[in-house]
């Protein structure tokens, strides 16, 4: 069946058993005077470094980097891995819209993307944090991409668009807790594999959550106020 210009596939719709999982305002804006504050104290070498440090000197010592628990820990830092979550993304875009006709998740999805790829590589480069394993002495360098961390960014932010298509969309409960559990579980073991693996400072961490909370709830907004509206408005116009 075909509304305006937008296509509609009756498909069996099943009840959200989880939230759709849109950030609150006041989370929104704690996330970001997390974001402030300790981008603040790295810059001024206040006591988030020393943190840094001793966490750092704590995972040196137990060289996982060096056991046959690396691989293990490795496929978990992928929970935040770019191509793993566009492959799942893909596969979740590609069936809403065969089954629903709906290409709203794909803009939706984009949006989410270049909003993370513009907004985290911005604040790497600006900064110039180095990683702990960084050659030399340097916390900040030209060639320094650490901070934020674009594996947890990216898992707070994709996990948290796919779980709101799969609960909007109606799809079944089991594949609704499973985004649920990979938007809420997945960037805190992202997180602690790569700090665990000394591939990242615990702040790089935490500040890539902070910054993933602040896009999804930027994207919900754009969303609301633009990219649902339209579809709306297309899919209410009579057909010429």
């Amino acid at each position: 069946m075909t509304r305006g210009a937008v296509r509609v596939i009756d498909a069996p719709r099943a009840a959200p058993v989880v939230p759709v999982g849109r950030p609150p305002w006041w989370l929104v804006v704690a996330a970001l005077l997390v974001g402030v504050l300790l981008s603040a104290d790295l810059l001024a070498h206040g006591p988030s470094e020393r943190l840094d440090l001793r966490v750092s000197e704590i995972v040196s010592d137990w060289g996982l980097r060096d056991t046959t628990g690396y691989p293990a820990v490795w496929v978990v830092t992928q929970i935040g891995g770019r191509v793993t979550i566009l492959v799942v993304l893909a596969i979740l875009i590609g069936y809403l819209f065969w089954r629903r006709g709906a290409w709203l998740p794909a803009a939706r999805v984009l949006l989410a993307l270049g909003l993370l790829t513009a907004g985290v590589y911005a604040i790497k480069h600006g900064l110039g944090r180095t990683a702990p394993a960084f050659p030399g002495s340097y916390f900040f360098h030209s060639d320094g991409v650490s901070f934020p961390s674009g594996h947890v960014a990216n898992a707070v932010l994709m996990w948290g668009v796919a779980r709101w298509q799969a609960v909007e969309y109606g799809l079944p409960a089991a594949v609704q807790r499973t985004f649920w559990w990979l938007s809420v579980v997945g960037p805190v073991a992202t997180g602690v594999a790569m700090v665990s693996l000394d591939f990242h400072w615990i702040t790089d961490a935490v500040v890539g959550a902070a910054v993933g909370i602040v896009l999804l709830g930027v994207v919900h907004a754009l969303d609301e106020m633009v990219l649902s509206r339209w579809v709306r408005a297309r899919a209410g116009r009579p057909r010429s």
